[in-house]
């Protein structure tokens, strides 16, 4: 028997085993990492010569109802991300919103500098400007 055939009916077998439930040489997972373990195979036999027996294999499982361990790993991780994606976009209409809000306090305040500006250039002014006072040292040295 040739070595390529040889390889087909240990892969075969193992699907056998794997799908009844008695894995001998795997941990039974509906994988193809699983089922090369199962077959003693490398993994790329069944990604690169034996497409046709991988795709059988996920052809059968899908056939008895079951959902490939792969399959149900990438619709948990969909399912993740699409509630990050949701928390992402609530964060950001938040900090949309928190944008809008600071830039008109910052603009309210530049129009108020501005009025106090012209207030204390006038004549009569109605408001003093105070003396500077020094800065405390700070309790840990400089802070700046």
């Amino acid at each position: 028997m040739s070595p390529a055939l040889d390889e087909r009916d240990r892969i075969r077998a193992a699907m056998d085993r794997i799908l009844e439930g008695k894995p001998q040489h795997s941990n039974g997972a509906l994988t193809i990492v699983a089922l090369a373990a199962e077959a003693q195979v490398p993994r790329n036999a069944l990604t690169q010569r034996h497409l046709d027996l991988k795709n059988d294999f996920y052809d059968e499982v899908r056939a008895r109802g079951a959902m490939p361990d792969n399959e149900k790993r990438l619709r948990r991780q969909v399912t993740k991300l699409k509630e990050m994606r949701a928390e992402d976009a609530k964060e950001l209409k938040q900090l949309r919103s928190d944008v809008e809000a600071l830039v008109g306090a910052l603009h309210q305040s530049q129009v108020e500098n501005r009025q106090l500006r012209r207030q204390i250039a006038s004549p009569d002014p109605r408001v003093r400007s105070l003396p500077m006072q020094p800065r405390p040292e700070h309790p840990f040295g400089n802070a700046e």
